[in-house]
């Protein structure tokens, strides 16, 4: 019998995993279709302990296992980062902006703006399209758009430290 995985969350605090469920997201951080037999392998435990963790991982909210997907080969060319000043509660502006379905990634950051936004767009029109849903957020001052001309790295394996 193996023993329970320690995925716990403290108090006001990260959630702290031994080092096994690292290994393991690691381990689907290389490769999320990896079966669980051969994480097993890797880590020293058995399929069936693993595919618990996993699942214990899931339902904790530490990982979710996705598709990543190139958006240029979807039909995709224009891809921005957009700095976003505004005024008011951040966190309600957040909400709309999430809202709108070409906005893939929002952050409140500290700095020039407030808050950042990643757009998937069909082309120059449809960002402009998106651009204008933004700016008609009552609450939004400014917006500053970088346009992705070359995605250079991108990575989702940075470990678990």
């Amino acid at each position: 019998m193996t023993t329970p995985p320690k995925v716990r969350t403290t108090r006001n605090g990260p959630v702290i995993l031994d080092d096994i469920s690292k290994q393991i997201v690691e381990q689907l951080q290389t490769d999320g279709r990896k079966p669980y037999a051969a994480i097993g392998k890797a880590v020293g435990l058995s399929e069936a302990a693993v595919r618990q963790r996993v699942q214990r991982l899931l339902d904790s909210g530490v990982m979710q296992i996705v598709a990543v997907t190139d958006p240029l080969t979807l039909g995709f060319p224009r891809q921005a980062m957009i700095g976003i000043k505004c005024e008011g509660d951040l966190e309600l502006v957040a909400d709309e902006l999430s809202s709108i379905e070409e906005v893939d990634y929002v952050v409140l950051t500290a700095g020039s703006v407030d808050i950042m936004v990643e757009v998937v767009c069909e082309g120059d029109r449809h960002l402009l399209e998106i651009l204008g849903k933004i700016r008609a957020i009552p609450a939004v001052r400014a917006t500053e758009t970088f346009v992705y001309l070359k995605l250079h790295k991108q990575t989702y394996s940075w470990g678990t430290r």
